[in-house]
């Protein structure tokens, strides 16, 4: 081989090897971007230090951004909740590898209806009795506690459909539906026990001015994702890293506490995301069969067809 040819497929080897050692790690919209900035860039520093990579945080506006960066090859790797990993895994060549543990060891988090606690607003049948003028703020239509669980549990289960039974209804991240309720712009909202909690140990002045109207069903806690086709030597790095990290380490400890009173991480698969998909096949069977103008045959196959999956998931 020619020198400057030599030279030329050296130069192309040595970029491809930088390049595998760069990932971009994306962090859905749970809140504005300057709060998730501060939250977790301490630990994509710590994750550079201990795994020799380049770790460049992306931070969408939006849950959907994350997702499409992921099937773009944007980022390789993700903090999710449930149902947008579940997005990411069907739609973005993803696969969850790790599941995060809260600071008291568990697995699990709680959707929310919260509203200011000078509201006339008690209990979840005042809600609904004056639907008519309520303005209603929901989560982005990818979150688990602010869309898809309160879906279901809250409203399909009580046969309230929002988008015609309040006065309004407004989407938007977790962070923004807190400061609505604190401001009075809308009378209630959808949110989760990991803002409430976190605001509580930043701003209990603030969470004092909150009540919780309702409480949903335990949520699996979120999940880590890459993308599949990603370097194995760099899963590998990354596995090792996550596992093994707010072990023992007070400083590591302090940085995932800040960030959603998070204590660690045990090792997970795509197979956490059942609960989710069930819950959406259930709340599209509910959809169908109360959709009178639907034919009669195409219902009882759509319906077929639904059973079958939610059979397969068992």
């Amino acid at each position: 081989m020619k020198p400057q040819l030599l030279a030329t497929a050296l130069l192309a080897l040595a970029c491809h090897a930088v390049q595998a050692q760069e990932i971009s790690f994306g962090i859905i919209a749970t809140d504005a971007a300057a709060a998730q900035r501060d939250r977790w860039e301490p630990f994509f520093r710590d994750m550079e230090k201990k795994t020799g990579l380049t770790v460049k945080s992306f931070y969408a506006p939006d849950y959907a951004g994350v997702i499409e960066a992921m099937r773009f090859n944007k980022i390789q790797v993700a903090w999710y909740g449930n149902k947008s990993a579940m997005e990411a895994v069907d739609r973005a060549s993803g696969e969850v590898f790790a599941q995060v543990m809260y600071a008291d060891g568990s697995y699990g988090y709680n959707g929310l209806l919260i509203t200011h606690k000078d509201s006339a607003y008690k209990t979840l049948d005042d809600v609904f009795k004056n639907a008519k003028t309520t303005n209603l703020g929901i989560g982005d239509p990818n979150s688990t506690s602010g869309f898809l669980v309160p879906m279901y549990y809250l409203f399909a289960q009580n046969k309230v459909d929002p988008r015609s039974a309040f006065k309004s209804v407004r989407n938007a991240s977790h962070g923004a539906n807190i400061q609505a309720v604190l401001a009075r712009q809308v009378d209630v909202a959808t949110n989760n026990t990991e803002e409430t909690t976190k605001l509580e140990a930043t701003k209990p002045e603030l969470a004092s001015q909150l009540r919780v109207l309702w409480k949903s069903p335990l949520i699996p806690s979120d999940p880590f994702v890459w993308r599949k086709d990603l370097d194995p030597a760099v899963k590998a790095k990354l596995k090792t890293f996550v596992l093994g990290y707010a072990k023992t380490d007070p400083a590591e400890k302090a940085i995932l506490k800040n960030i959603y009173n998070y204590g660690g991480f045990r090792e997970s698969s795509n197979a956490q995301l059942l609960p989710i998909r069930q819950l959406e096949l259930a709340k599209e069977r509910m959809k169908i069969e109360g959709d009178e103008h639907m034919d009669a045959d195409a219902k009882a196959k759509a319906l077929a067809d639904i059973d079958a999956k939610l059979a397969a998931l068992k």
